[in-house]
């Protein structure tokens, strides 16, 4: 059968695209080998920010890669063994940095970002779930005063992306988060934003919603794709093959293996995040408060405080490396003194992540019906529901004065003559 259009990824991008889709009246059919929003789309710490405009990449970020990568509990980690393959991302990661060049990226993130609470609660309209989404602060808490400075490039990005971004002391912090460590003596409070209470559910009430509208859903795995004499494309699965006349690939961090076969070589690197759910923590924080010095997020959830971050570089097929667990069990402990640490669950899942923290967005340069919509980093939860809207204009043919040149895919094609994954 001949699908009209056919979305790869059943994470919380491929999800809001269908969702787009199916309301623009299109016959749409969703895949994924993983029950939807389930896998990594599952683990991310909740936040829902207009404001999340900051690149991962900022200038002098090249001094501080050696001490996070010696800090056992820090943020990043990279395999020995992997480093050689990671050196040319890497390099390229660093040079984003500069200056002119995050003020660019961040005005790229500022589009997909701007509008997505009000998309969220537009989407769970009429599910009977609408709480999933709850108005919130972001916290970033400091115990060093000093380091909490409003005088910022990151501090100067968010408000000219309109942000209210305010500084508060130790006894208003203590007002605000009674549960955090008193070592915290300082935080920058960025307000406006939103946060989800179940990052799972929220993917599953979608995926109900693009069913009930008629949207199909099939369970496979999807091992290539094939461009067809028609102009359409062949899909093949594990269940056989599957015909359609456009494809949204939006599989991730597995995208770039199905784009290698056919030319297009995408420097998109698997990094492993983290988290661990204390299911019952004797604590509530009233807004996602992240630690500014070892920059993880913690979160009050419906199964729990949840506590997400670390970046681990070691190859899309590494094994779950338990002491980056270990360690963010001991971070939520120095967090709040307060916590019990136990029982708690653990998870783990891989980021698609490009050099300049920005996704492929868009039809593929020489692959006609083959649309892009991966490479999202840490900021999937976000900018899924804008991505779908734009995939759907593309696809019906109703973009108009929408530059979409910072998210082609092909644009690191000098960078990567050949493919890395």
């Amino acid at each position: 059968m001949s699908e009209e259009i056919t979305v790869l990824g059943a994470g919380i991008v491929g999800i809001c695209t269908a969702l787009s889709l199916i309301e623009r009246g299109l016959k749409v059919t969703l895949i994924d080998r993983d029950a939807p929003g389930q896998a990594t789309s599952f683990g991310n710490a909740g936040v829902i920010s207009p404001w999340s405009v900051i690149p991962q990449s900022m200038p002098g970020m090249w001094k501080k890669v050696p001490g996070m990568m010696l800090d056992p509990v820090g943020p990043l980690a990279v395999s020995p063994t992997y480093l050689p393959r990671l050196a040319p991302w890497g390099m390229r990661f660093l040079a984003e940095g500069r200056e002119a060049r995050v003020r660019a990226v961040s005005a790229a993130m500022e589009f997909l970002n701007r509008d997505c609470i009000d998309l969220y609660r537009r989407h769970l309209k009429g599910t009977g779930h609408e709480g999933l989404i709850r108005d919130s602060y972001y916290v970033h808490a400091y115990r060093d005063a000093s380091a909490a400075r409003l005088d910022t490039l990151d501090t100067e990005l968010r408000r000219r992306a309109g942000a209210e971004v305010e500084r508060i002391d130790a006894a208003d912090l203590r007002a605000l988060e009674p549960a955090l460590s008193p070592d915290f003596t300082a935080a920058v409070l960025i307000k406006g934003q939103a946060r989800a209470l179940s990052p799972g559910q929220l993917g599953a009430v979608l995926a109900d919603k693009f069913q009930q509208l008629g949207g199909r859903l099939r369970q496979t795995s999807v091992q290539s794709l094939h461009r067809q004499d028609d102009g359409g494309w062949l899909c093949r699965t594990d269940q056989g093959d599957l015909k359609a006349a456009k494809i949204v690939l939006a599989m991730g961090v597995w995208s770039a293996r199905l784009l290698s076969p056919l030319g297009v070589h995408i420097p998109l690197e698997a990094e492993r995040g983290y988290h661990v759910t204390f299911t019952k923590p004797g604590i509530t924080l009233n807004h996602s408060v992240m630690d500014a010095e070892m920059k993880f997020v913690a979160s009050s959830m419906t199964d729990g405080l949840r506590v997400a971050g670390t970046a681990e570089f070691a190859g899309l097929d590494a094994a779950l490396n338990k002491r980056r667990l270990d360690g963010l069990v001991r971070l939520a402990c120095r967090l709040s003194p307060d916590l019990t640490a136990e029982p708690h669950a653990t998870w783990s899942g891989q980021r698609p992540s490009l050099p300049d923290s920005l996704p492929c967005i868009g039809e593929v340069e020489g692959l006609p019906g083959l649309v892009a919509a991966f490479g999202h980093s840490h900021y999937g939860l976000m900018m899924a529901p804008k991505t779908g809207e734009l995939v759907a204009d593309i696809v019906t043919g109703r973009m108009a004065n929408t530059d979409l040149s910072p998210y082609k895919a092909t644009r690191f094609k000098r960078f990567w003559p050949v493919s890395n994954t």
